[in-house]
């Protein structure tokens, strides 16, 4: 397969083109255009009309999740939404056969209503990131639904969970981080369960999709079979790094108060950092496995990780 993949430089495209350049050929797209082992060749936005015809497209390129608040709300939408219609765009008039879109669980909930985040919840983003690749969404299904065209190609927006693996940024690496230096957590006294996306696991949706050809159109949540809690991680990590896991169990009672202490002061720990740090976040993947015909995922979720902090 012939196979354009935009944001072909970044953490999701680099291990894209390690898991399929050997079966595939592959073409990037992206604002640096460095000579990239298995790649063909990387083309810069304003050269789309000179990418040779391909198969599949995988819009990877976008404005990540800031979660220090520090980037503009309009970038999220100029790259997020904008550079989405522009190749989505490119894609009706060409003759790619199959569309995948990088949205996101967040474009779908900020937080999960009830236990399970599933393709049925009304999407309820919050935040210029979520809200951002939910409008991407909703150009795409407009397109999807009035666009003679589209109806002979296979769409696809998947979410994915937080995807993790080798050459990954992001809040994994500063809990890392935390573990490594010895420093204690103190929120022990909470089970929260959240689902995270292996590399590897998310790399054989992607690729099946393309291959196969015949999977029904539409929106799929994508993530590890089993979630995992934060001490469960941590755990992980210190095993990785050979260390004894230091997990404290404070009160929850004096943890609030705590927060609440923290935010009239300005102090990192406050509610919703708090709020944050232990709510659930469990996300379905049943509905992507019953479309490929599989049972389970090819990594479990703790194989996947150890992966990922091996490569730490």
């Amino acid at each position: 397969m012939k196979i354009l993949i935009t944001g072909i430089n970044g953490f999701v495209g680099t291990n894209f083109t390690n898991s399929w350049c050997k079966n595939h050929t592959l073409f990037g797209l992206d604002i640096k255009q460095p000579e990239k082992e298995g790649v063909e060749r990387t083309f810069g936005w304003d050269e789309l009309g000179k990418v040779p015809p391909v198969d599949a497209i995988v819009h990877l390129a976008g404005k990540a999740h800031d979660t220090k608040n520090e980037s503009e709300a309009q970038v999220y939408f100029d790259v997020n939404t904008g550079l989405t219609q522009k190749i989505f765009d490119y894609f009706l008039q060409s003759d790619a056969r199959t569309f995948i879109f990088f949205s996101s669980v967040k474009a779908a909930a900020d937080s999960v209503p009830g236990e399970v985040l599933t393709e049925d919840v009304v999407p309820a983003p919050v935040g210029p990131y979520g809200e951002s690749k939910i409008r991407a969404e909703e150009y795409i299904i407009r397109a999807w639904n009035h666009d003679s065209r589209a109806g002979t190609k296979n769409i696809y927006i998947l979410r994915p969970c937080m995807i993790h693996g080798p050459g990954n940024k992001g809040n994994l690496n500063l809990l890392y981080n935390v573990v490594r230096k010895g420093i204690p957590w103190p929120l022990g006294a909470y089970e929260n369960r959240r689902s995270f996306c292996s590399i590897g696991n998310i790399s054989y949706v992607v690729e099946q999709l393309i291959v196969k050809e015949d999977i029904e159109s539409g929106i799929y949540h994508v993530g590890d079979d089993e979630p995992l809690s934060t001490n469960e991680l941590i755990k992980l990590i210190s095993e990785s790094v050979g260390k004894k896991a230091h997990i404290w169990k404070f009160p929850k009672g004096m943890m609030s108060a705590a927060a609440s202490v923290g935010g009239s002061l300005h102090l990192p720990l406050n509610k919703e950092r708090l709020r944050k740090l232990t709510e659930n976040y469990v996300v379905s993947n049943e509905k992507i496995k019953r479309a490929l015909g599989i049972e389970k995922m090819p990594l479990s979720a703790q194989e996947g990780m150890r992966k990922t902090l091996d490569s730490f």
